[in-house]
């Protein structure tokens, strides 16, 4: 981009060191600027910013820091670890997690050689730098996940894993809509494409990647059933469909006739693209009013408790959102409201 003007400068994006990058307004520019993986729009600050990667540095000429890199055994170490991950057929998704995550550990550690490592720098980047930048436990967690894993594959090596501590798990309740608002949100777009890939996510509880993996062949209209392939955790599994989103879908294909994936963006054969999803979501809560922060998670966890709701089982629950543990359904029960309702509150009585 070095024929163009443009400043480009560090910032923190939710605690996280990215890139913005200021240029004239122009569709061109933009274009370009969206080819970088890992670009995002911030509404808030009205800027584009890209992950603070040694890549982009360099593209826009930002000076790299010793602070900022991991030392060289360090950076060797990572790619063998990519590669270990790759071997093992870990999905491209936590591959960059974890290396992510093992990268900004060995930043912090960039004085030491790995076998020097210790217990207690683990504990010191804990809480230097992740409580002290108020980053989540999840992210913690990751972390976490990432060293085990790391040190568990390097021979020479101080780091006992096995006393490596996790961070207490928070009790977060999932983040449900009513059944009149998903109505409503449902229902806000005339564009048919817009309105199908919603109520598809809703009322077979899929994930955003779920539904932009999706292609046609996948569509089982005989059996009314949708089968997802390779979801989260490598595992195959299918889901009811409801009859009202075939007709639906029936009709999206005769306009569209999409070519591989069922959802494809402007570029004929390319899966929709998941943050422009996110923002006809976001549409969609600005014409209904609804002033809730709703992700396209919401919905998942909407189809989940609904079904609660509605007498399913939680053992078939735990199967159509594809959890491997029983806990992870179980957390439904927390924010279903129909046994909260049938409660009569004294103060009713006074």
């Amino acid at each position: 981009m070095s024929s163009i003007k443009w400043q480009a400068k560090l910032i923190k994006h939710d605690r996280v060191e990215r890139i913005a990058v200021y240029f004239e307004n122009s569709q061109e520019l933009i274009s370009r600027i969206r080819k970088i993986e890992g670009a995002q729009w911030s509404q808030q600050n009205k800027v584009w910013h890209i992950p603070d990667t040694e890549e982009n540095r360099k593209r826009f000429k930002i000076a790299p820091s010793s602070n900022y890199l991991p030392s060289e055994e360090g950076i060797a170490q990572i790619e063998k670890f990519k590669q270990w991950l790759r071997s093992k057929r870990y999905s491209e998704s936590t591959l960059k997690t974890y290396s992510e995550a093992l990268k900004s550990f060995l930043i912090f550690c960039n004085k030491k050689v790995i076998k020097d490592i210790t217990h207690d720098d683990v504990i010191r980047y804990n809480n230097e730098y992740i409580l002290k930048n108020n980053l989540s436990s999840s992210y913690q967690n990751q972390l976490v996940n990432a060293i085990k894993l790391f040190f568990k594959i390097i021979k020479d090596t101080t780091i006992e894993i096995d006393k490596i501590h996790r961070p207490k798990r928070e009790k977060v309740l999932p983040n449900v809509l009513s059944k009149e608002e998903v109505k409503a949100i449902l229902e806000a777009h005339r564009n048919l494409k817009h309105k199908t890939m919603l109520s598809l996510i809703y009322s077979c509880g899929l994930r955003c990647g779920e539904l932009l993996d999706l292609k046609p062949v996948h569509i089982d209209s005989k059996r009314n059933i949708v089968l997802l392939k390779n979801a989260k955790g490598k595992k195959d599994r299918i889901v009811p469909l409801s009859p009202k989103i075939l007709e639906m879908l029936r009709e999206y294909y005769k306009m569209y006739k999409p070519q591989i994936y069922l959802f494809e963006g402007q570029t004929i054969g390319m899966p929709y693209d998941a943050r422009s999803l996110q923002l006809i979501l976001k549409q969609a809560l600005k014409k209904t009013g609804i002033t809730k922060p709703a992700t396209l998670h919401w919905l998942r966890h909407s189809y989940a408790t609904h079904l609660l709701e509605s007498g399913t089982d939680l053992r078939y629950i735990q199967e159509l959102l594809g959890h491997n543990s029983s806990k992870t359904t179980e957390i439904y029960t927390h924010v279903s409201t129909k046994s909260l309702q049938q409660i009569k509150s004294p103060f009713d009585d006074l």
